[in-house]
């Protein structure tokens, strides 16, 4: 795990434009932190389980297909909102990135959504589409599947929407549907996602190199799980 962070952190100096001598004077100065003593690097993580519990989530799925936390709320994905994820999907560096990425015309996408091993949600901010949420890799007999997320609405980012929706799916999973294990895929190391997925619980489970071709670059590809007995006790 530290080399995958150390790697993804050098990536993302790189490309802020630091070149490498100046990645040396960096380390230098992530030592004199850890050297230091400051208040603050004892100060103890905030997990998502200080936040959220199981209790708190509205379950209204028996009668109206519904779950929600805190104002954000997931509901079976309805074909007519396909155009919308169409245009969001439209934004480069939205539709880049997803692995393997969504179909780009609206009669492939809406064919994509109703296939059988897959099962995809509406994410709503009250009475406002946010986005979508959704099971990929459906399989009934190992009792696992693949999460893909998408807050697809600019001015609904960095509210804290993904995070409540990631929880109610995750409560679908493994309360509702009975999953054994949710997994999802992430381009390249991204310190931020590993960080705020093992929030969840989740742990890595690999990384395949150079595993997708982006605008030209080979990107790593980064795995992540979670079986249900370590949320449920997480959460509870």
């Amino acid at each position: 795990m530290l080399k995958l962070v150390a790697k993804g952190f050098y990536n993302e100096l790189i490309n802020y434009g630091v070149n490498e001598a100046d990645v040396l004077a960096v380390a230098g100065h992530l030592l004199d932190n850890v050297m230091q003593k400051s208040s603050s690097t004892n100060k103890e993580t905030e997990y998502y389980n200080r936040l959220f519990a199981i209790k708190d989530v509205k379950d209204e799925w028996a009668a109206a297909k519904r779950l929600t936390l805190q104002e954000v709320s997931i509901a079976p994905l309805s074909p007519s909102l396909v155009p919308q994820i169409v245009n969001w999907l439209r934004e480069p560096a939205t539709r880049e990135s997803f692995y393997p990425r969504f179909p780009d015309s609206k009669e492939d996408l809406a064919n994509y959504f109703q296939a059988p091993t897959r099962e995809y949600f509406s994410i709503f901010q009250q009475q406002k589409l946010a986005g979508i949420i959704g099971a990929e890799n459906i399989h009934l007999e190992s009792a696992r599947l693949e999460m893909r997320k998408l807050v697809g609405d600019p001015e609904l980012h960095g509210k804290g929407i993904g995070k409540r929706a990631t929880f109610l799916f995750l409560y679908h999973s493994f309360v509702i549907r009975k999953s054994r294990k949710v997994f999802l895929h992430s381009l390249d190391i991204n310190i931020r996602n590993i960080n705020l997925n093992g929030k969840f619980g989740f742990e890595l489970e690999g990384v395949f190199l150079e595993e997708a071709m982006i605008q030209g670059k080979w990107r790593d590809v980064v795995r992540m799980a979670l079986a249900g007995p370590v949320w449920l006790e997480l959460f509870s």
